[in-house]
């Protein structure tokens, strides 16, 4: 049987400070007060992992107490001001409890740490009262051997979640806070990033990726998906959204082989899928698509430990076309999409509002796409089902849970990376994406991929097999 308790660690002499808070965080703090209480942890990011063999429980409780100190996200506060705007305050001192669980007996630390994990994740974050960080540990015999991390998206997106996650490592491993301070630079600390944000050249920033956000507005259909179309006699439209997931094994070196023959990344590959899914579905020839960009090309940022992800918008003429031509035209087309997505989202949302109000027609973006591959995995839920067999190598489609409905919301569509299989996890507006749609579209990318993938394997074989003709022809 385990035993809880509750340790705390004590912080001082951090940095300290206060100022407005970064487009990032006022963006995340914005969407999660619009979510019912019930939906909020959904925004927490999350990961748990086992210790093994096992760290002494003060080495990991020194390593939390020095990450205290590199990052200050992790101390910092977020309170309202009044007009809609948020200011951060970074605390120079406090406390950070740790949720203490030893595996006595017959406990296993990974099933115990499971457990402890979900409970962490399944509460949502005061910003305004409590710093943005949990920590979870379960111990045997005084070694450390699961750690699970919650923090509110307010203070880290998935890549900063993820340089999180390695700082702590080395600092676990002994490195000390000062090398790795050299390490990690640039990474800008919140406050320095709001004082950019404020200056005359984070201001032109703004304002020009606003200017090409809206004229892509101007320029995309201002419906994609029509509704569905309800039978009197049948039940009323679901008041959940459900959530499909994909899981593919020929997925991963599928997406690599697309990616070398078209001379694109990874990721513009599995955009193409979903703007040419998009418009098939929706019956027409181009596709609208939010994309959630890192933002961490910026030097400034590239080892922030913080929240500066950001929407970009994607918009493709001729998504019907053939699929390798859609690969390349994404691809160029996702390079404009990334560079303009660092703004004020709130000075847009006020653009937006405006424009609507006069009644200019905009474009549709209800559909969101995230490739979350190279972030840190969350840990698995225990409702989510039985974990897959490594070695099965067959295509599954589950239906893990379904979420409280997200108005504006046509589909959400994330990219997420395993050992063993690449995963395509969507939820939708059943009335407008129905499960059997919902089907044809994570299969259809699928197939789309796969297909262009045995074009390539073929064009390599032809290639080398001319390549050793050639080569034996010259030596006859």
């Amino acid at each position: 049987m385990s035993t809880r308790q509750l340790l705390e660690i004590a912080f001082s002499s951090g940095r300290s400070g206060s100022g407005p808070a970064t487009w990032g965080q006022q963006a995340i703090w914005d969407a999660v007060r619009r979510l019912p209480p019930a939906d909020a942890p959904r925004y927490n990011i999350t990961t748990a992992a086992p210790l093994d063999p096992g760290l002494p429980l003060p080495v990991v409780l020194g390593a939390l107490e020095q990450l205290l100190h590199l990052h200050d996200s992790l101390h910092t506060r977020l309170l309202p001001d009044g007009d809609g705007r948020l200011r951060q305050v970074v605390d120079p001192a406090g406390v950070l409890s740790v949720e203490l669980a030893d595996a006595a007996g017959a406990d296993d630390p990974g099933e115990l740490g499971a457990r402890l994990h979900a409970e962490l994740a399944a509460r949502a974050f005061d910003t305004g009262e409590q710093w943005p960080i949990r920590v979870g540990v379960v111990t045997v015999d005084g070694l450390a051997r699961h750690i699970s991390l919650v923090l509110s998206h307010t203070a880290v997106d998935g890549s900063g979640m993820s340089r999180l996650v390695a700082d702590l490592t080395a600092l676990s491993l002994g490195t000390s806070p000062e090398e790795l301070a050299k390490l990690r630079e640039p990474g800008r600390q919140p406050l320095e990033e709001a004082e950019f944000q404020t200056s005359e050249r984070g201001v032109r920033r703004d304002v020009g990726a606003r200017k090409q956000f809206v004229r892509k507005l101007r320029l995309g259909p201002p419906r994609l998906f029509p509704p569905t179309a309800q039978d009197p006699l049948s039940p009323p439209p679901a008041a959940t959204f459900p959530n499909a997931v994909l899981r593919s094994p020929a997925l991963p070196r599928a997406v690599e082989r697309v990616a070398g023959a078209h001379r694109v990344s990874t990721s513009s590959v599995l955009l193409a899928a979903a703007a040419t899914m998009t418009a098939r579905l929706a019956g027409t020839t181009e596709a609208v698509l939010n994309v959630v960009v890192n933002n961490r090309f910026l030097p400034e940022l590239t080892n922030a430990v913080s929240v500066v992800a950001g929407d970009g918008l994607f918009h493709l003429p001729d998504a019907g076309a053939e699929f390798g031509e859609v690969v390349r035209r994404t691809h160029a087309a996702a390079i404009g999409t990334y560079r303009h997505a660092y703004y004020d989202k709130l000075a847009l949302a006020a653009e937006i509002a405006a424009a609507t109000a006069e009644g200019v027609e905009l474009a549709d973006r209800s559909c969101v796409f995230n490739d979350t591959r190279e972030l840190v995995p969350a840990a698995p839920d225990p409702g989510d089902g039985p974990t897959p067999d490594p070695g099965d190598d067959r295509t599954t489609l589950s239906w893990p849970v379904e979420f409280e409905p997200r108005p504006g919301l046509t589909y959400a569509l994330d990219a997420l990376q395993s050992p063993e299989a690449l995963s395509l996890t969507m939820t939708a507006d059943p009335s407008v994406l129905p499960r059997p749609a919902m089907e044809r579209f994570l299969y259809g990318m699928e197939e789309l991929i796969l297909t262009e993938a045995g074009a390539a394997a073929g064009t390599e074989t032809a290639a080398t097999a001319a390549t050793a003709a050639t080569g034996a022809a010259a030596e006859a």
